[in-house]
């Protein structure tokens, strides 16, 4: 690899990632990171497109990007995405201190989960374009994040669930209830891994804005659970979550009660758990599991076969501390939170990722949204 700091020089770079196009979360200086805002990646060229405090976590949706501002008071705001722009649409609250993953539900509505203050909110999207379309046509808003005069959605327009005050046998991150990540279940419900209770709970959620509990799958004390993917599809699919506290994955199966249950686990790496913590899980397109491991800096791989999971093999994740990354053809995208870079992970046969081909220099990177095409 040559190139100042890392970078890959374009003539250098995979020729089939040269039109790479993403948008990139980050940590920002309030939390102790080294971004400005939301950045836009075109090959190895990172800008910032949109200037806010740490905006952790995004989802993408049509034209539409929304981003968690994972703060005490803590916010999301949407943008519209446009010619490699964001233009600055609406912020609401929250509903809780540090809003960490923001996901557009089915239902129509935009759940953001807060890891502090263990709530999770749902956003009428409906009531929110409506509210700053509005306010856009008699006041002429400009759309530049951060103004005096940005659209705040009304408090009417969204709904907070706060899960229960419970702890957990890890004192020092779970002294009450952290809800890390939301996803949709095939039952058009939702579940949010609350890592501070070892459990998931399970909402239904209406574009009204509403949310009712539906349920609560408990697993074993100090799990931790973090994120969560689906391993197949429909009313068959298995829940698969990462437990960043004990360091395993688990394979989890509804019963006839509707309950979700671990039906296998496997550690991610061998030895005591220590500060190795793990992050983003996601399944490939072979069924195979891919978990990131923070502290021990790998990415690992799990078979499926079975109906159980055996750890394939691992890799180096390309740089230190992997809190997310995304899956592109033929290539493992790492967001490297303290090594201020994007690895670019060329994906082997079995899975498991060979050695970094690429480096995409992005301040404290913590969120990577693969974008199709370029606008």
């Amino acid at each position: 690899m040559s190139g100042a700091a890392g970078v890959v020089p374009a003539d250098d770079f995979p020729r089939d990632l040269a039109d790479l196009h993403l948008l990139v979360g980050s940590y920002t200086a309030t939390g102790g990171g080294n971004a400005t805002g939301i950045s836009v990646v075109h090959g190895t060229t990172a800008s910032t497109v949109a200037v806010m405090d740490d905006p952790s976590f995004l989802a993408l949706s049509g034209d539409r990007v929304y981003a968690v501002s994972e703060t005490a008071d803590g916010r999301v705001s949407a943008f519209r995405y446009a010619g490699g722009a964001l233009e600055h649409r609406w912020d609401a609250d929250a509903g809780g201190d540090a809003p960490c993953h923001v996901r557009v539900d089915p239902s129509g509505a935009l759940v953001v989960t807060n890891y502090v203050s263990g709530t999770v909110t749902a956003v009428s999207l409906e009531a929110a374009e409506s509210h700053a379309a509005s306010v856009t046509a008699s006041d002429g808003v400009v759309g530049t994040h951060g103004s005096a005069d940005r659209v705040v959605v009304a408090e009417s327009a969204l709904v907070t669930g706060v899960l229960p005050d419970v702890e957990g046998p890890v004192e020092d991150r779970q002294e009450g209830p952290h809800a890390h990540q939301s996803i949709a279940t095939p039952d058009g419900t939702v579940l949010v891994a609350d890592l501070g209770g070892d459990a998931l709970h399970e909402f239904r959620v209406t574009a009204d804005p509403a949310i009712d509990l539906v349920r609560v799958h408990h697993l074993g004390p100090g799990v931790g659970p973090r994120h969560m993917a689906w391993l197949g599809a429909g009313a068959d699919a298995d829940l698969v979550v990462a437990g960043e506290l004990d360091g395993r994955v688990y394979r989890l199966r509804r019963d006839d009660s509707g309950t979700l249950r671990p039906i296998a686990s496997a550690p991610a790496f061998e030895g005591e758990v220590g500060e190795s913590l793990l992050s983003h899980v996601e399944v490939d397109r072979a069924g195979r599991v891919v978990v990131a491991v923070r502290g021990r800096d790998l990415i690992v791989v799990l078979d499926t076969a079975d109906d159980g999971l055996t750890v394939v093999g691992s890799a180096s994740c390309g740089g230190v501390w992997p809190r997310h990354f995304a899956q592109v053809p033929g290539y493992l995208l790492v967001a490297n939170q303290m090594s201020d870079a994007i690895a670019v992970l060329p994906i082997g046969a079995d899975g498991v990722p060979g050695e970094t081909v690429a480096q995409i220099a992005v301040g404290s990177p913590a969120c990577i949204v693969p974008v199709a095409a370029r606008s």
